[in-house]
């Protein structure tokens, strides 16, 4: 068991525990000795995002990655998915990212990616873990760069796989974030007409109000001011969310059907949050579905593992394994761009095609999740609720594996709200007693 990395790496609230600069040179260390067992010279690319605390986060970081002989490439605000990319681009040992997605600004973390550009698997992290356990001497004096050029290179990937968007009149919701100057470049390079919102980072700001977790503001500009659609990313960039000119959200269920037509797939990976809907309509179709565990490195692996190269999360995390290695905000809206391109109509019109069921997600904020999930009493509830919907609806009680919270997801044809109060009202009681 991995007592600090979760689904998406070390993450907390910035300043306390293990968010502190004293944990995280400790980390630098250990997965610096780790890095060493892999390159005798190893090289680890590090970007951040637009938080107040990734300057210090990142001066920690690194500070311990050059105590045990590791060259350390600085490249600045940059999206996640750019630094996978870079990773696997120009040989690195590996790349190392300062961010916390879709979290508030007070929020931050790390996470590491390999040699491939995949996020490290559970093996590599435990490892690390065990590492942090060790005292770790001075093993060389490590050197550092600052690779200005990580932005223009990322860009041009990018630039690689857009569609013609002459015409097209879109509005980018940029979360004050890793996306904000790179996201409207491509798009306006692509021929895109666009109008950028959010892009104004303060450090305070990252996902306050809009991004991809609120993306109602983006919404009503797209309806105010007539754009065609609009893109929603989080605060690190490997998410992205779609608005129709309706001004309805197209999320990562949506995407994962379109794209799944217009690219011939023959069969797609969900997780266990993905639609019913989207499993029907794709079974309708001839194209298989597989559900992995929340967390776009297990979607990946199931993809690998499956020899299929579409998958994703409703939350816009969609991994396009032909070309890239991790989900990818930007890369995933060129997708999508290009699929509508493929198959005609826009996205009001591929909205309607996808019949979804009725969901409830509720989010309880609790003082022990994992207890509270092992808990028998919750496993004899959701048993009970699956029996009481016959086939007609699916629930799924997971802990959150980035905040203390316990998700209570129900989808039904009817009842799906009454069914999770009752899980969610279980769940605080037995966080409390």
């Amino acid at each position: 068991m991995r007592r600090y990395f979760g689904t998406d790496g070390v993450r907390g609230e910035a300043g306390k525990h293990p968010l502190t600069p004293e944990f995280v040179l400790r980390l630098g260390q250990a997965a610096g000795a780790y890095f060493r067992k892999e390159a005798a010279r190893p090289v680890v690319l590090l970007a951040k995002d637009t938080r107040e605390s990734s300057d210090l986060l990142e001066a920690a970081l690194a500070a311990g990655l050059l105590s045990q002989g590791v060259r350390v490439e600085h490249l600045g605000v940059l999206p996640t998915p750019g630094v996978a990319h870079l990773t696997r681009r120009l040989g690195a040992t590996a790349g190392a990212m300062i961010s916390a997605s879709h979290n508030p600004y007070q929020d931050n973390g790390i996470k590491f990616f390999g040699p491939a550009g995949e996020k490290l698997p559970d093996e590599a992290e435990e490892a690390i873990e065990a590492l942090l356990e060790e005292a770790h001497p001075t093993r060389g004096i490590g050197t550092v760069g600052d690779f200005r050029e990580a932005e223009r290179m990322y860009l041009d990937f990018l630039l690689e796989h857009a569609p013609d968007l002459s015409g097209l009149k879109v509005g980018l919701d940029l979360a004050h974030g890793a996306t904000y100057r790179v996201g409207p470049k491509l798009f306006q390079r692509a021929g895109a007409e666009v109008m950028a919102f959010f892009n104004t980072p303060d450090g305070r700001n990252i996902n306050k109000g809009c991004g991809s977790t609120h993306p109602e503001a983006l919404s009503r500009f797209v309806v105010e001011l007539g754009l065609d659609l609009g893109i929603a990313f989080d605060g690190d960039g490997d998410r992205a969310l779609f608005v129709d000119r309706r001004g309805r959200l197209f999320h990562g269920d949506h995407v994962l059907y379109l794209a799944a037509l217009a690219f011939g797939e023959k069969g797609v990976v969900g997780t266990v949050m993905s639609n019913m809907g989207l499993e029907v309509a794709l079974k309708e179709r001839g194209i298989a579905f597989h559900r992995a565990q929340v967390g776009d490195r297990y979607v990946l692996e199931m993809l690998k593992e499956k020899g299929l190269y579409l998958g994703g999360e409703p939350s816009g995390h969609v991994i396009f394994r032909r070309h890239h290695t991790t989900g990818d905000g930007l890369f995933t809206a060129l997708m999508v761009l290009g699929a509508l391109k493929r198959m005609g109509g826009d996205l009001a019109d591929w909205y309607e095609a996808l019949p979804l069921y009725p969901q409830v997600l509720l989010n309880v904020k609790v003082a022990d999740k994992a207890k509270v999930v092992a808990h028998p009493r919750l496993k004899e509830a959701v048993a009970e609720a699956e029996a009481r919907l016959q086939g007609r609806g699916r629930v799924n009680v997971r802990p959150s594996g980035t905040e203390p919270l316990v998700r209570v997801m129900v989808e039904a044809e009817e009842g799906a709200e009454g069914l999770a109060e009752e899980l969610a009202a279980l769940v605080r009681a037995l966080d409390q007693g």
